[in-house]
């Protein structure tokens, strides 16, 4: 089978500056601020409303983005783990962030700005916000292809991706004391089937001085690594080692080599940030050509259809997240997503019914 387009995606998670790892996902989620605060300025300055607000309007949506999107992770998909462990809840830099917990804390801050701040109508800020929370949407999923992460499920059609990042990361976590790094070089494909071929790589492990002789790392490698490998869930299988002689590297000393078979999985982050790019284009087209003629809630309401209607559509191609969406028919995200795209629809239809009503 041709897969021409199968990407090895092997970034990384972050820039490492010596004192600090720079994330990718934290870089793209922070972009989406700053574009969506010069969005909102443009909008500010048409409709004459002083600057300063916008300001206030910052504050609140960056704090409601990351604590909503916490708590919506911990009550949604892992409260029974939090529950017993309280104080992880406040390692938001661990990862865990769930965007329907996020888009519901956004609401409730710009219901309050609104009428504590602006003096306005929450349903008129919530159609301009919206446009610029679909293009932040768009770089939180680029972040997450960025690190490897909330990937497809394996697939073998002519557009997949070979996240490598997270097989090393679980060799590293448990078996650093030993092996210092961990590198992928393509080697082509290997035919499993008419249907089904796998990317094949030769695993590059450097060991560490513990590890002495090529009879000790390959007795480490067959017995310990390659079994941690294979005995990964569906959801987290990356690659597994199919060769059963480790080689040293003639040059290098530490550094040997053994093959291993790549599993591709489709690349849903970059699927949805592309949905979710349509839509902010949706979005501000609509305001542009209509500012101030459409009816309030219509924006909004037409952000939830569109965002969470996709959502729903896009997780059955994509693994699970916890455990405790295994055997479900609908995972977590798509049972979220359909009372937001209901609640969508209501704004939708009560502002066309009132535009109609007008005419």
């Amino acid at each position: 089978m041709n897969t021409f387009l199968t990407l090895t995606w092997d970034l990384g998670r972050g820039l490492d500056l010596g004192f600090f790892t720079l994330r990718y996902y934290s870089l793209l989620f922070a972009l989406g601020f700053v574009l969506g605060y010069l969005i909102m300025k443009r909008i500010f300055k048409t409709e004459g409303i002083a600057i300063e607000k916008l300001d206030t309007l910052l504050t609140y949506v960056v704090i409601a983005t990351i604590v909503g999107a916490r708590l919506g992770h911990v009550f949604f998909y892992q409260w029974d783990y939090y529950s017993q462990h309280p104080f992880e809840i406040l390692k938001v830099w661990e990862g865990g962030l769930a965007s329907h917990g996020a888009a519901i804390s956004i609401v409730i801050a710009v219901i309050i700005f609104s009428r504590k701040i602006l003096k306005r109508s929450p349903l008129w800020m919530l159609d301009r916000v919206v446009i610029t929370v679909a293009l932040a949407a768009c770089l939180i999923r680029v972040g997450n292809f960025a690190n490897s992460e909330i990937y497809g499920d394996v697939s073998n059609s002519s557009w997949e991706t070979v996240f490598t990042n997270p097989v090393r990361e679980t060799i590293l976590r448990n078996y650093g004391e030993y092996i210092e790094e961990v590198e992928f070089i393509e080697l082509g494909e290997e035919e499993i089937s008419d249907t089904i071929t796998y990317p094949l790589y030769n695993l590059s492990l450097r060991f560490s001085p513990k590890v002495s002789n090529l009879d000790v790392a390959e007795d480490f490698v067959l017995n310990r690594v390659k079994p941690t490998l294979a005995n990964r869930t569906k959801e987290d299988l990356n690659m597994v080692i199919t060769g059963t002689k480790l080689q040293w590297d003639t040059q290098e000393k530490g550094l040997a080599f053994i093959e291993a078979r790549g599993y591709p999985r489709r690349p849903t982050q970059i699927i949805e940030a592309l949905a979710y790019l349509f839509i902010f284009f949706i979005l501000a087209r609509i305001f542009q050509t209509k500012m101030g003629k459409h009816k309030e809630g219509l924006l909004f309401g037409l952000f939830l259809v569109l965002l969470f209607g996709f959502r729903f559509g896009i997780e059955f191609l994509k693994e699970n997240q916890v455990v405790a969406e295994q055997g479900r028919s609908l995972n977590i995200g798509q049972s979220l997503s359909i009372p937001a795209v209901l609640v969508g629809l209501y704004f939708v239809i009560a502002a066309l019914v009132k535009k109609n009503e007008k005419e």
